[in-house]
């Protein structure tokens, strides 16, 4: 099996699913055309006793290292990301979710534009709810670095369990920050302002799981709170112009409050493909 200098980053809690875990890891490693060189799996807090032999399992019989990083209590996504790129032995990592399946050819691609000297690099991602080869929609992200930019005014311009990039670059931006449910969108900004080469592939090569209640997490007033501040901190740093700040704050709010069925036709829709006023 090739294997490439990179690290896999994979993290767990209490509510993973023991099955789900396994096809994550297996499609990421075993079933790859170019492998990690290692894994780190963060497990963040206690789990299920199903779910702790399920990653014990995984250690020992994984073809390439397993680092199992325990943290006692639950610290959340940013934390436990955190945790994990201390961990890590290789100076690029790729993320994976515990519950999704990588495409085979996903690290092959995304490694040869890291090769090539991008700095993040993420991709398209097929959704499905029970079957990974029946999807029910494909969120495609935008390619380039300027639509890259651009898309990012308005929303997150990357796949966040897509992505592949290197750890220089995160340490460079302070890493993963707390941001209620978007720090990966908060993260993506702040590399993207950095000055680092980004890119997207297009295509889907991720297997996204959502569940009935993905579209109501989306909402609320607390994710409407924490998209205002997201906002005003995109204002700060003048990553977006007071007219597009204004813009966002009364589109991005308005989504957020929306019934779950509503977003679900928007975010398929309108959304996904971009506010009003976007440029391509």
């Amino acid at each position: 099996m090739p294997t490439a200098k990179f690290s896999l980053l994979l993290p767990v809690y209490a509510g993973d699913n023991a099955a789900f875990v396994r096809a994550a890891f297996e499609s990421s490693v075993d079933q790859q055309l170019l492998s990690p060189a290692e894994a780190v799996i963060v497990q963040d807090g206690p789990v299920p006793d199903a779910l702790a032999a399920e990653l014990e399992r995984i250690a020992a019989h994984s073809p390439i290292p397993v680092q199992l990083v325990r943290l006692p209590e639950n610290r959340g996504l940013a934390e436990a990301l955190n945790r994990g790129l201390d961990a890590v032995s290789y100076p690029v990592v790729a993320r994976m979710d515990a519950d999704d399946v990588s495409v085979p050819e996903r690290f092959q691609r995304q490694w040869e534009l890291l090769e090539a000297g991008f700095d993040l690099v993420g991709t398209g991602m097929a959704e499905f709810e029970t079957d990974p080869d029946l999807p029910i929609s494909v969120r495609t992200p935008p390619v380039g670095a300027t639509r890259i930019r651009e898309h990012a005014r308005t929303h997150n311009p990357f796949n966040h369990p897509t992505m592949m990039y290197r750890v220089a670059a995160l340490d460079r931006v302070g890493r993963y920050q707390p941001f209620g449910k978007m720090e990966d969108y908060w993260l993506g900004v702040r590399v993207i302002n950095s000055g680092a080469k980004v890119e997207n592939i297009a295509e889907p090569l991720l297997r996204y799981r959502v569940g009935s209640g993905s579209f109501a997490r989306r909402g609320g007033w607390a994710e409407a709170r924490t998209e205002w501040r997201l906002q005003r901190e995109l204002l700060r740093m003048r990553f977006v112009t007071v007219p597009q700040y204004a813009r966002n704050v009364v589109m991005k709010g308005v989504y957020r409050l929306l019934p779950a069925s509503a977003k679900r036709v928007l975010f398929r829709g309108l959304i996904s493909r971009g506010l009003p006023g976007d440029r391509a």
